[in-house]
């Protein structure tokens, strides 16, 4: 089924569903004493969980394990999303849910994208980059809406989310402040210990199985090589796996990264084509495993850059 087809159906869908968003919206948070937020994707999940503490409710629109790109949405999802006291969300990035919002208008919402001053995929490449690896067929142009493997852009949406949360629940703001501001103080820990680990390594090239690394290589001085552009789902053309191919050889590279809720095949394949080692590097967009959280995944994504940049 087409992309169109499927946001049709699904404007179908939200347009059969006024009764009942509305009749949802009725009930205020202060019914059971829960505040009910609804976040787009995992890392929007997890801010808004630790803001909103024991006072909110946090569901996701994305399933656990799933891939969030181009996930979509059923029609009890976007009635869900149309009564929730707060939407958590980043424009640009899920389709369906940017016309769900639109469609059920939700009275409380805070765009991630709004603040985590996004840029285009072409801003992580050297200028002269086009010219030392040339590839019409590999487009790099585009938003790159990875922006939360930068612990300090993932940082700036828990104030957006605290103040929004007090507009609801005034009573709660002293709480969302201070959950804010300690999710924060974990940011910077985080950042700070990435910026330590990093900064002396042999190699600072990461070949990537597709490019949702960019602010993690922009905020820590390493350059990201993609096999695949934004979407995990592209299919790389045999010009960009002999450039690849190139970069791995000339850069000394001895690791090619895959990730986990994508396939591997590709990269597995190019490694062995290669002789260098795989290991996963998790964009961390979904969690599948309970006992893993943000932080304990992005400590894990740190061990395994330093043991493929050979760090000391």
């Amino acid at each position: 089924m087409s992309r169109s087809l499927r946001r049709s159906r699904l404007l179908a869908a939200v347009v059969a569903l006024p009764v009942l968003a509305s009749s949802a919206c009725t009930a205020s948070p202060g019914d059971d004493g829960t505040i009910r937020a609804l976040a787009s994707f995992y890392p929007l999940q997890m801010v808004t969980a630790e803001v909103g503490g024991d006072r909110v409710e946090v569901g996701s629109l994305t399933p656990p394990g799933a891939e969030p790109h181009d996930v979509e949405l059923s029609p009890a999802q976007v009635a869900e999303l149309g009564a929730a006291d707060l939407v958590v969300y980043q424009s640009g990035f899920q389709p369906s849910v940017d016309d769900a919002v639109v469609q059920t208008a939700p009275e409380h919402v805070v765009d991630a994208a709004a603040r985590a001053d996004l840029e285009s995929t072409a801003a992580h490449e050297d200028e002269d980059a086009d010219d030392e690896h040339p590839d019409d067929e590999h487009d790099h142009e585009g938003v790159d809406p990875h922006f939360w493997l930068d612990p300090t852009r993932l940082a700036a949406v828990a104030g957006s989310v605290a103040d929004t949360l007090s507009e609801i629940d005034p009573d709660g703001a002293a709480t969302y402040q201070a959950n804010a501001d300690a999710l924060v103080d974990r940011l910077t820990d985080l950042d700070e210990e990435y910026a330590r680990g990093l900064a002396t390594c042999e190699r600072r090239v990461v070949v990537t199985s597709h490019e949702a690394f960019g602010y993690l290589a922009d905020r820590y001085d390493l350059e990201q090589v993609g096999i695949s552009g934004i979407d995990p789902e592209s299919e790389p053309s045999p010009a960009r796996l002999r450039e690849i191919g190139d970069v791995v050889r000339d850069e000394g590279v001895t690791t090619i990264f895959f990730e986990t809720l994508a396939s591997p095949k590709v990269a597995q394949t190019l490694a062995g084509d290669l002789g260098v080692e795989t290991a996963v590097l998790d964009p961390i967009e979904g969690v599948t495993d309970d006992s893993q959280d943000y932080f304990s995944i992005a400590e894990a994504n740190l061990e395994a850059l330093r043991v493929a940049l050979s760090c000391s």
